[in-house]
């Protein structure tokens, strides 16, 4: 059968989390070689024919006045889809007297794609490819090398992120599964603790 190529190419990751056999469960994700940029956007309304001159300003345009709605709270529609604020309470409250303006915080933006983008995108789908067939991040199959990679990671009496990528060579989503993973459960190993804004894991003292 001859190979597909087209389509988009995924990679498979495993899960901290086991299947039946004892080995871990895979998810897919897309792993495209590259980015696309707006040079590309250019590139391509010079091919049909367009201004991409204009393209560029209309969303230099878009991101001065939505950037100012959204700073006033509201959500902007558009045909991408619905954008909105997130705010976020800087502590834990009760009581709701107690909470005033200097207690919250913008916490970042979230888009609602529109159904007319989503069925855009689902419309020019031509399938999937699978990328090798090796399975990435396949060191999380040899518990031994991930209990060391651990150990290795806590010379300081605590992790982060980062430092269990580079004694583990997962990446960045991985590692954090993994870790976050060792916190959950009824008998979990790791404490997870958020400090000056990264998030640091302690072990658990048996």
């Amino acid at each position: 059968m001859p190979r597909k190529t087209d389509g988009m190419l995924f990679e498979l990751q495993p899960r901290p989390t086991t299947g039946e056999d004892g080995k871990p469960l895979l998810y897919a994700r897309p792993s495209a070689p590259y980015k696309r940029t707006m040079e590309d956007v250019e590139t391509y309304c010079r091919f049909k024919g367009l201004n991409s001159g204009l393209v560029e300003m209309a969303f230099d345009t878009f991101i001065d006045v939505c950037s100012e709605w959204l700073a006033d709270g509201y959500r902007v529609e558009t045909p991408l889809g619905v954008f909105a604020p997130k705010i976020k309470l800087k502590g834990d409250f009760t009581d709701p007297s107690k909470v005033s303006g200097k207690d919250v915080k913008f916490a970042g933006i979230e888009l609602t794609p529109s159904k007319r983008f989503v069925k855009n995108v689902h419309s020019k789908q031509k399938g999937f490819r699978k990328k090798g067939t090796i399975v990435g991040n396949a060191q999380m199959h040899d518990k031994a090398y991930m209990n060391e990679a651990l150990r290795r990671a806590m010379i300081s009496g605590f992790t982060t992120i980062q430092i269990f990528m580079m004694k583990s060579g997962l990446k960045y989503h991985s590692a954090q599964r993994y870790l976050d993973h060792l916190c959950l459960g009824e008998q979990p190993t790791l404490r997870r603790q958020k400090i000056g804004g990264t998030i640091h894991y302690f072990p658990l003292t048996k």
